[in-house]
C-alpha cells in the first residue's frame, strides 16, 4: 500500500499513530475559487488556522483578477504568506489611498479599474522556508528552495536557491544540464507507485540514476 495518500488531510502520522494536525494537505482543506493546488503539497503551521486560505493568502478574495497557483509536491512552512496582487494600489494618480473601497456606490468601478492582475504561481516540488513572504505575480520555477524570512519577487528559475530581502539567488541546486532533464523528466506527473519505487533514486543526486528509475 502507498505510503503517500493524496486524499489524506493530514499526510504525517507518527510511528505510535499520532497524527500531526499541524501540517495539513493544502488540496483538502483549500475550497478557494482563485487557489489551485497539487496532489500531496503541504503545509505546517504552529497554530493551525480554521481558514487556511485566508491564512496562506489573506488579500486574495474569491472572484478577485488574479490566481495563487501551487503546484505538486510543494513544502510550505509556518508562517508563508504569498502577498497577492489584490492587496496593491493603483499608482499612477498624487494618492495610493483606496477612497473607491470604502463607498458602496464605487466599489465595483473601483475594482474594474484593477482588473487584469498578474497570477502567483509557484513551481513543483518547490520548499517555501519559515515565514517567507512571496509578493504580487511572483513566477516560481519548479525544484526552487526559498530560505527562511526571504522576500520573493519576480521570477525564480527551475532549482534555484533564493535568500533575503530582496531575495537574491545564491546558486542553482544543479548545472544547467541536469535541471533540463529533471525539467523533461516531470516526476512529479508520475503515478505514485512509480514515484515510491523511484525513492532511492529521487533522494540521490545522479540524473541517469532518476531517469533509468523512470525509464518506459
Amino acid at each position: 500500500m502507498p505510503f503517500l495518500n493524496a486524499d489524506a488531510r493530514h499526510p504525517l502520522v507518527f510511528p505510535d499513530g499520532t497524527i500531526h494536525r499541524e501540517m495539513v494537505h493544502l488540496a483538502q482543506v483549500i475550497t478557494h475559487p482563485n487557489i489551485e493546488i497539487g496532489a500531496y503539497s503541504y503545509a505546517n503551521d504552529f497554530d493551525p488556522p480554521d481558514d487556511w486560505a485566508r491564512h496562506l493568502a489573506p488579500y486574495l478574495y474569491p472572484g478577485a483578477p488574479e490566481r495563487l497557483i501551487i503546484g505538486r509536491f510543494c513544502q510550505i512552512a509556518h508562517g508563508v504568506r504569498f502577498i497577492t496582487a489584490s492587496a496593491n494600489h493603483v499608482m499612477t494618480g498624487f494618492s495610493t489611498y483606496p477612497f473607491g473601497v470604502f463607498s458602496p456606490n464605487s466599489f465595483q468601478a473601483f475594482r474594474d479599474g484593477i482588473d487584469a492582475l498578474p497570477d502567483t504561481v509557484v513551481g513543483h516540488d518547490v520548499w517555501i522556508g519559515h515565514g517567507a513572504l512571496i509578493l504580487p505575480g511572483a513566477q516560481i520555477g519548479s525544484g526552487v528552495i526559498i530560505g527562511a524570512g526571504a522576500v520573493v519577487s519576480g521570477c525564480v528559475p527551475d532549482y534555484a536557491i533564493v535568500a533575503g530581502n530582496p531575495a537574491r539567488i545564491l546558486r542553482p541546486r544543479f548545472a544547467p544540464d541536469v535541471v533540463r532533464r529533471l525539467i523533461e523528466l516531470c516526476w512529479w506527473d508520475q503515478p505514485l507507485e512509480r514515484i515510491e519505487a523511484a525513492l532511492p533514486a529521487l533522494l540521490g543526486a545522479d540524473i541517469a540514476v532518476l531517469e533509468a528509475a523512470f525509464a518506459p
